[in-house]
């Protein structure tokens, strides 16, 4: 949990108004806004979303914090299209013993390690841009079902082992949920799970090829990180990717977790009664002063659209996306983006449809050079620009300034 101490906000509600700001310029939408899914997809009519408690009956929670992952779910399951991408963020309130609110970010429907990877950078943004100097991102992965199948079996095996060295309190669960119990062995520093199996060495070539894919992001962007066996939860919520970033506290050296975050296309599907793909990222800050955003009820990215869409074509200038897309943020340049899609013809088709008068295009040979293509719709006429050069040359030409940045 970040503590407003170790930032720059003065409360609360400072915080969640910056983190919102960053979550919006990379098109997440306020998830009270966003309309409610159409009853009828393509003639067919659509399954019905399950109930909370049909789907709290079947899970065994590894962590605290998966129950409140339910609700969000469950309703951003209930708005997405069957066709495309819904970016959501959503503010919840935790009781605990320290009171604390959480921005979570979801992005329901692609199945590309891409989604991760936004998730990833937006809440490093976040974070960053909060005083957050020092932050460590560690991530894991359990790959599909198949794989935490054998994976769970082994620590079962294992914990069997080492039963008499576990609490008395916790030893019925060590039978029933091996994982959860090796998560509050974890939580708890217990000595053997130094030792325990860990997830990724169960992952097929398949699983790890995309795990790889997620990394690659991570690398091209710059963003350090470490593989973590500790980082777990549920294989009924989770599957692939699973992510954390912490912070050292000052006095005792300790990671302080501030953001947890992966894939949940189990809990997707559970709901959805369907193959779903599903991710989300939470970044919780301690409740102190103000807590009511003076934007959550603003139309999400205000009233004046961005007037340029980046559009990608092929895996290296996708992989190359993320930093160009931070540096306009920083630059306070808008953008729109459909990192999610595969094919560059349904992106000219949403830059169409935004009727934006500016495009970015960046192919493998502008990736590989370090240039973009910007794009005048209406004269077709382009220019090469150095990747450095491209926000001088944006507001040179007062294309997709914000007068608010900033303010």
């Amino acid at each position: 949990m970040l503590r407003l101490k170790d930032t720059q906000h003065p409360n609360t509600a400072a915080f969640l108004d910056s983190a919102v700001r960053i979550a919006e310029y990379y098109g997440f939408s306020s998830l009270g806004n966003i309309p409610r899914a159409a009853a009828m997809m393509n003639g067919v009519a659509r399954q019905p979303i399950r109930s909370l408690s049909e789907i709290e009956s079947e899970i065994s929670f590894a962590r605290r914090d998966e129950r409140a992952l339910m609700s969000s779910a469950r309703k951003c399951l209930t708005l997405a299209q069957k066709d495309g991408a819904l970016l959501a963020w959503r503010i919840v309130g935790n009781t605990s013993a320290i009171p604390s609110m959480s921005l979570e970010l979801h992005i329901v429907g692609p199945s590309n390690a891409i989604a991760e990877a936004l998730l990833i950078i937006v809440a490093n943004a976040i974070t960053e841009e909060s005083g957050v100097k020092e932050r460590i991102l560690a991530v894991n992965n359990f790959g599909s079902p198949d794989s935490s199948n054998r994976y769970v079996r082994d620590i079962g095996l294992y914990l069997r082992k080492h039963i008499e060295s576990i609490s008395p309190t916790l030893r019925p669960r060590a039978a029933t949920d091996p994982l959860g119990t090796l998560v509050q062995l974890i939580e708890r520093g217990h000595p053997a799970t130094s030792r325990a199996p860990q997830a990724m060495e169960y992952l097929t070539e398949e699983e790890r090829r995309r795990f790889w894919e997620l990394l690659e992001y991570l690398e091209m962007f710059g963003l350090p990180y470490e593989l973590n066996a500790h980082i777990l939860g549920s294989r009924d919520c989770w599957s692939h990717s699973l992510f954390e970033i912490s912070t050292p506290d000052a006095e005792s050296g300790a990671r302080v977790p501030v953001a947890f975050g992966g894939r949940y296309d189990p809990l997707a599907s559970r709901f959805a009664r369907t193959p779903a793909s599903a991710a989300m990222v939470s970044i919780t800050c301690e409740v102190r002063g103000k807590t009511s955003m003076r934007r959550e009820m603003k139309v999400p990215r205000g009233e004046a659209q961005p007037a340029i869409y980046f559009a990608h074509l092929g895996s290296e200038a996708r992989r190359r996306a993320l930093s160009v897309l931070e540096n306009l943020r920083r630059a306070a340049i808008d953008v729109h983006q459909g990192l999610w899609h595969e094919r560059i013809g349904e992106q000219m088709t949403a830059a169409r449809e935004l009727a934006v008068p500016y495009i970015l295009i960046m192919g493998h040979k502008e990736a590989m050079e370090g240039t973009i293509l910007v794009r005048e719709v209406a004269t077709n006429s382009q220019d090469a620009i150095p990747l450095p050069e491209l926000p001088n040359y944006l507001k040179r030409r007062r294309i997709g300034g914000r007068a608010e940045a900033h303010a």
